[in-house]
């Protein structure tokens, strides 16, 4: 069975972060595995707490990962410290870590800026490099790219761009109100469109953190780039197709539309 790691905080509700990412791992037929930047008290209508872990903790639950069940990819989330960053980095670097994807969660839906100027410096000058792709929201993506993105020609620069300055692929996520829920990769010098169509669902908690691990969780099972961004974004829209609704604000996904079996039965 292939094996992906999840790099990224906790989130109680269970929506996103390492819990959306362990599910969606689970789902996409990879056995998943975690090391957790922060402890947050959340839930649909907001974050209430954060505690965020040593790196010298942090570096420890890497080790033990690496050193026993070595994952075929892994997928970074938020992580609010320039301190964590290089940890993070330090370890992948020296396990030679493969299939490295890179969600910059650097900004919340509402605008507000989630790490600190340092933190961003080290993500780009550390993890960037070193990974396989980068899955921007229209927002990251002008944060990385250093210029205001307002069209589809915007969004192939900015990812053009990001992939040149650090070497890496780019998924420059739509949404934000620009292209509906289409999507660019640019990789290898070439783009790639992956059309999609919004689906009328406010509850959206924790897509980018299901899209990247579903990205991830394809790469570790041996599936090309342009295939597994396909794949992720065929299980996001089946997630939110489901229709979903829990909670008193945006909700989560039903990352368990398509389980199946004896024990997924709800009833005789």
């Amino acid at each position: 069975m292939k094996t992906a790691l999840t790099i990224a905080g906790s989130d109680s509700c269970g929506g996103a972060g390492i819990q959306a990412d362990i599910k969606t791992m689970t789902m996409n037929g990879v056995y998943a595995m975690s090391a957790i930047t922060a402890l947050t008290a959340q839930n649909t209508t907001g974050v209430t707490g954060i505690m965020e872990v040593s790196p010298e903790f942090l570096a420890m639950q890497l080790d033990a990962v690496f050193t026993d069940i070595r994952p075929d990819a892994v997928k970074t989330g938020m992580v609010s410290s320039e301190k964590l960053i290089r940890i993070i980095a330090d370890k992948l670097k020296q396990f030679k870590a493969e299939n490295i994807v890179v969600d910059p969660v650097m900004v919340a839906t509402s605008g507000a800026r989630l790490i600190a100027e340092d933190a961003v410096e080290a993500l780009k000058s550390q993890l960037l490099p070193i990974a396989a792709v980068v899955t921007p929201n229209i927002p990251e993506a002008e944060i990385l790219a250093d210029f205001k993105i307002t069209s589809r020609e915007d969004m192939v620069k900015a990812a053009q761009k990001i992939g040149k300055e650090y070497g890496c692929a780019v998924l420059c996520k739509g949404g934000h109100s620009l292209n509906d829920a289409n999507d660019l990769l640019w990789n290898n010098g070439s783009c790639t469109w992956f059309n999609g169509t919004r689906i009328d669902n406010p509850n959206t908690h924790g897509t980018g953190c299901t899209l990247s691990s579903a990205i991830a969780s394809n790469l570790a099972k041996g599936f090309k780039l342009e295939k597994s961004v396909e794949r992720a974004k065929d299980y996001i829209s089946g997630a939110l197709s489901a229709m979903l609704d829990l909670g008193k604000g945006s909700g989560p996904m039903n990352h368990a539309f398509a389980l199946e079996g004896h024990f997924a039965k709800t009833s005789e």
